[in-house]
């Protein structure tokens, strides 16, 4: 109410269109933030609606649950392969290799995993995926992606809603396991796990389109129903996010669909500027596409609340535009001295106060905590250079390549160079903040009539200095260079051997180790030897390693290990020990992730 008594003073009293070019653009952008504060508090008012969880023992049909790859390297996929294969309730495990390599297909044959591969790459993911609909007979499909490690329940937790007939879709959270990727920031709400950009949507936004039954498929984590899935035509194939575009489809033919907002899977987070731009500007062309080929607010088919639901998702990435004005006008104000505001600074500035100050106390408690302000406003200075370019997808209807994020190991640890987006809002606003002082000791054309509108134009300019200057330097952050890195490590305090030594394991993951010989030298220990070690689970695994580095400690011989090739199972067995949830005796330790 607050921001809408606002908005209405503000267009009836305060627009002076004799400088309509910084005066327009202000209310546009005030408006659309209002309209988006609307939509935002109507998909977010109940997070708790939708059918009632109920866990099961025994699926309703036949499952499949499907595992598609291009170019993920086997360190991403063993983990993720290892772990459908863990997962409770008889099903079948396939893995879909549009890369149609050799060592992949040995790879899923060694760990007990069906392989699938096509001649042809046609439609990318969308293609492979159909490829495998057809191939594979099942009731109800399980997807993730290469990269994403699922918990045992997770068909325990989500088979139960099929039990309606008329459910389609069982999506869970995206969640992330690489907590120090480029995406991570912070704490969240429980001072425990860091902050993801992506948890807004997924743990309060997602879950709230249940009570608009307009939950929709976010392409891994998640169950399909066969029988709805071939009334729709398959996955759809028109778009790069053809997820959500089938979920639209089936809800016109009157299909249901339940967000379980539990995390049951995790995956990698892209850990780097240039992995996490180029997902960004997918998705947002995705959404381009979809809503061009869709057309959710017009189209037959849907109930009210399903097209206000996707249509919030669908136009939130216009939310670009209006950042990019909140930077741009303060600059134009300052070198022109135009005020955009025809109203006294005493009535205006109590006015704005109130309005943000109130939509802001709403964002945090519609949020439930999952809104960090400062991080939340730096992603949103991030993600400009891929939103904005793609948003033009609408107008341009084009037809866009799917490009997979990459993930795993890099050949080089290069930094991401700055986008020329912000290399020049940055140099516009330094610029801007240099002319205002100039323009009051006379030493610019420019003349402030109203000195209020100027200065309050220079204190957003700061606030946008400051965000684009830690934007520019999270880009370039050494932590976000390209990741060399074969697989996430995890801080560990776990106990064994080395060759017959006694060793403290400091530092695991699927393809190495860092361990402390508290009784050894560097002339005892051999260049390759097997490393025996207790894992959380109780699990005991023999890996030959090849020494990489030696360093001597005050509190023993530190030594850097990599396990040679060709031990799946072992590593099978330390990704899952250290993926997924255990009681984790005392005199074992606990596991940390802590790299990507």
């Amino acid at each position: 109410m607050v921001t809408y008594l606002y908005l209405g003073w503000r267009i009836t009293s305060t627009i002076d269109l004799a400088v309509w070019w910084v005066a327009v653009p202000l209310i546009l952008a005030e408006v659309h933030n209002g309209i988006g504060l609307v939509l935002y508090t109507l998909s977010l008012w109940d997070i708790d609606a939708g059918p009632r969880f109920r866990p099961v023992d025994k699926a309703p049909g036949r499952v499949a649950v499907l595992i598609p790859t291009y170019q993920e390297p086997e360190e991403v996929l063993l983990p993720s392969i290892a772990a459908a294969l863990a997962i409770e309730i008889p099903h079948e495990t396939w893995v879909l290799d549009d890369g149609n390599r050799p060592e992949i297909r040995e790879l899923a044959e060694e760990l007990g995993a069906n392989y699938l591969a096509r001649e042809q790459n046609t439609d990318a993911k969308a293609g492979n995926l159909n490829h495998a609909i057809r191939q594979v007979p099942a009731d109800f499909y399980a997807f993730f992606d290469a990269d994403h490690v699922a918990q045992p329940d997770f068909l325990r937790h989500t088979l139960g809603y099929f039990e309606d007939d008329r459910v389609a879709i069982v999506q869970t959270p995206q969640d992330f396991y690489n907590l120090e990727s480029f995406e991570h920031e912070g704490v969240t709400q429980d001072d425990r796990r860091p902050y993801n950009e992506e948890s807004i949507f997924y743990r309060v936004i997602a879950p709230g389109k249940n009570f608009w039954d307009a939950a929709f498929w976010c392409g891994t984590g998640a169950v399909l129903r066969a029988t709805a899935l071939r009334e729709a035509g398959l996955v759809a194939t028109d778009s790069v996010t053809e997820d959500i575009q089938t979920a639209m489809r089936m809800n016109r033919l009157g299909w249901t669909t339940v967000y379980h907002n539990e995390v049951l899977a995790r995956g990698l987070a892209p850990s780097d500027a240039t992995s996490y731009i180029l997902q960004r500007r997918r998705w947002a062309i995705g959404a381009m596409q979809v809503l061009r080929q869709e057309r959710p607010l017009t189209a037959p088919g849907m109930t009210l609340g399903q097209r206000m639901a996707f249509a919030t998702t669908l136009l939130g990435w216009f939310d670009s535009w209006r950042t990019l004005a909140f930077i741009v006008l303060p600059v134009a104000v300052v070198f022109t001295g135009a005020s955009p505001i025809d109203a006294p600074g005493w009535l205006y500035g109590p006015a704005f106060a109130t309005t943000f100050i109130m939509q802001f106390i709403a964002l945090r408690m519609l949020a439930r905590g999952f809104y960090p302000p400062v991080a939340s406003l730096l992603f949103e200075m991030l993600r400009l250079p891929a939103v904005l370019p793609a948003t033009l997808v609408l107008l341009t209807g084009e037809r866009a390549r799917f490009i997979a994020t990459p993930k795993g190991a890099s050949e080089k640890r290069d930094r991401t160079p700055v986008p020329v987006l912000h290399q020049v809002l940055l140099a516009s606003c330094v610029v801007a903040l240099a002319w205002f002082p100039a323009s009051l000791l006379d030493l610019t054309p420019t003349a402030y009539h109203q000195l209020p509108s100027a200065v309050g134009s220079v204190a957003f300019l700061v606030l946008n200095f400051t965000l684009l200057t830690m934007a520019v330097r999270r880009i370039r952050d050494p932590r976000f260079a390209a990741n060399r890195r074969a697989s996430v490590r995890f801080e560990v305090r776990l106990f064994g051997s080395f060759n017959g030594l006694r060793c403290e394991i400091e530092d695991l993951s699927a393809t190495g180790a860092q361990a402390l010989l508290v009784d050894g030298r560097a002339d005892e220990v051999p260049d390759r030897a097997e490393l025996e070690l207790v894992l959380p689970d109780g699990a005991v695994a023999r890996m030959r390693c090849e020494v990489r580095r030696r360093l001597e400690r005050p509190d023993g011989l530190e030594v850097g290990l990599e396990f040679e090739e060709g031990q799946r199972d072992g590593a099978a067995l330390i990704a899952l020990s250290l993926l997924h949830p255990h009681d984790t005796p005392d005199e074992l330790g606990v596991a940390f992730p802590t790299a990507a």
